[in-house]
């Protein structure tokens, strides 16, 4: 039997003696190349190796991902493989548009009123257009509005309300858009960004005994390592 010791980047053959078959005969020690044993113990885990190798070899690039995002939303979180992020972007942008839709409807419909309202002759009803007829109050009469100043007031100020939301809402959609490119080329550049060592938080008791001048103090204590 052959047992081979290491010491120092050095390989020394020890031998025992090992009977044979018949029982007189020894087998003879075997020797070892201590250079093939060194680059043996060298040698990566092959099971492993494989897997890491595949995984250091993806590393976005910031630049890509800017562009990708710009052509289309959400295209650089793809790219990123930050695939939990999808429905942030798309839901961001979906309530932005119906905001954008709605306000705009409502505008368009205030708008309609309000012009048509100006325009009506008193003397022919069979012309008045039903743009402003369905702001009317179900019951009154609606010749006492063509003259009514407050209703006109009703129909601008709505007219100019979400005309204002409106643009607002557009102006938070394309704000989305750049803040999705802008978290593109952030999640790329912070990929690889190790932020493991060492960040804890602990919590302990802190017992503070008592002096002349203070009593006995109990409480606890938090510590962040970072």
């Amino acid at each position: 039997m052959t047992f081979v010791a290491v010491s120092g980047g050095l390989t020394f053959p020890v031998c025992a003696q090992e009977t044979g078959v018949a029982g007189n005969d020894t087998v003879p020690p075997v020797p070892v190349d201590s250079m093939q044993t060194g680059v043996f113990l060298r040698q990566p885990d092959t099971l492993r190796w494989p897997e890491m190798k595949d995984v250091s070899l993806f590393r976005p690039n910031s630049r890509r991902a800017v562009i990708y995002s710009a052509i289309f939303p959400g295209l650089g979180q793809i790219y990123n493989r930050k695939y939990w992020k999808l429905p942030l972007v798309y839901g961001g942008y979906m309530g932005f548009i119906y905001a954008v839709t709605w306000n705009n409807k409502n505008y368009q419909d205030y708008s309609r009123a309000y012009f048509d309202l100006a325009g009506e002759d008193p003397n022919n009803p069979d012309s008045w257009h039903d743009s402003w007829l369905s702001f009317v109050p179900a019951g009154r009469e609606p010749a006492s509005y063509l003259t009514d100043a407050n209703f006109k007031s009703r129909l601008k100020n709505g007219r100019d309300f979400y005309r204002r939301y409106r643009d607002l809402s557009i102006i938070l959609t394309v704000g989305w858009y750049f803040i999705c490119m802008a978290d593109a080329y952030v999640d790329a550049q912070l990929f690889d960004f190790d932020i493991t060592p060492d960040l804890s938080l602990r919590i302990e008791p802190v017992v503070s005994p008592a002096t002349r001048y203070t009593a006995s103090l109990y409480g606890v204590s938090c510590h962040i390592n970072f």
